[in-house]
């Protein structure tokens, strides 16, 4: 789990702690940790949303939730100044109060791999797309008093900066859905396998031993705007840009989670988004 990828939010009310104001939203900003000690701030928030927030069972890191792809990855840090929320979060120029993870694919293969093909099996789809550059997303989180749309769109335009830099053709990474029961997300998984399946070429599935199936509802026998709108909010994020899903899903249980794959060539993306965040150009 927790590789969950980035949402690009509809319009909605920012959600924030009343004590984030809004002169302070404006003036937060995303850059790259420069430091080990800012990347161990970095997993320090990471435990404290994983954890202590949401149940995974990271007994024994000392809270930190750490691996290692922390020290061959790039680390986006949205940071926030002067913020009282934040203060068990303090950077010198500032609180951490969202952070996600970049994995380059030149990184990956000294590690023998990316984080998520311990869940999917990405070889065949790498191979058939040698000429490509992949970037896997992941440990994404921001700290509950500071989420809503600001923090969301400062750390996708972080992410786009950093793909048209770097001149990423594909991003991917694991989305979840809360629990460890697929038949709880029932109409959401089987939405998802009927409407937004990676196929041909982009097809990719999960491991045989963790495969899980998530076509699980016939066509017609579910109201499928509604399952539209149940899907979690990474999710639904990733579907509206263009994204496609790997077949089947696995079960995550250290993060009490149903892992979905998400693929996204650039060229999937739906062009509204660049008005926002730039063209890939």
């Amino acid at each position: 789990m927790s590789e969950s990828l980035l949402v690009v939010p509809a319009p909605a009310k920012s959600g924030f702690h009343p004590g984030v104001s809004r002169a302070m939203r404006q003036a937060m900003k995303i850059r790259l940790a420069q430091s080990a000690d800012e990347i161990r701030m970095a997993q320090r928030l990471r435990y404290h949303v994983f954890h202590e927030e949401y149940g995974a069972r990271l007994q024994g890191q000392h809270g930190l939730d750490a691996d290692h792809f922390d020290a061959a990855s790039e680390h986006l840090l949205v940071i926030a100044p002067e913020a009282p929320v934040a203060a068990d979060f303090a950077l010198e120029d500032g609180a951490l109060v969202g952070t996600y993870r970049l994995i380059s694919q030149a990184k990956a293969q000294t590690l023998g791999g990316f984080y998520s093909q311990s869940e999917f099996d990405l070889a065949p789809l790498l191979e058939r797309k040698r000429a490509l550059r992949f970037l896997e997303l992941g440990r994404s989180c921001v700290l509950k008093q500071a989420r809503g749309t600001a923090v969301i769109e400062l750390l996708w335009q972080g992410i786009w900066d950093y793909v048209r830099q770097h001149r990423i053709d594909v991003m991917l990474g694991c989305a979840s859905f809360e629990g460890t029961d697929p038949q709880a997300h029932a109409a959401a998984l089987s939405f998802l396998a009927q409407h937004a399946l990676a196929e041909g070429e982009w097809l990719v599935r999960a491991k045989p031993e963790r495969f899980q199936e998530m076509n699980l509802l016939p066509p017609g026998s579910y109201d499928v705007k509604r399952a539209a709108v149940s899907l979690p909010p990474l999710v639904k994020g990733y579907w509206r840009l263009g994204c496609c899903f790997g077949q089947g899903c696995v079960i995550d249980a250290d993060f009490n989670s149903v892992d979905v794959l998400v693929v996204l060539p650039v060229s999937f993306i739906n062009p509204r988004y660049f008005a926002r965040f730039g063209a890939p150009a």
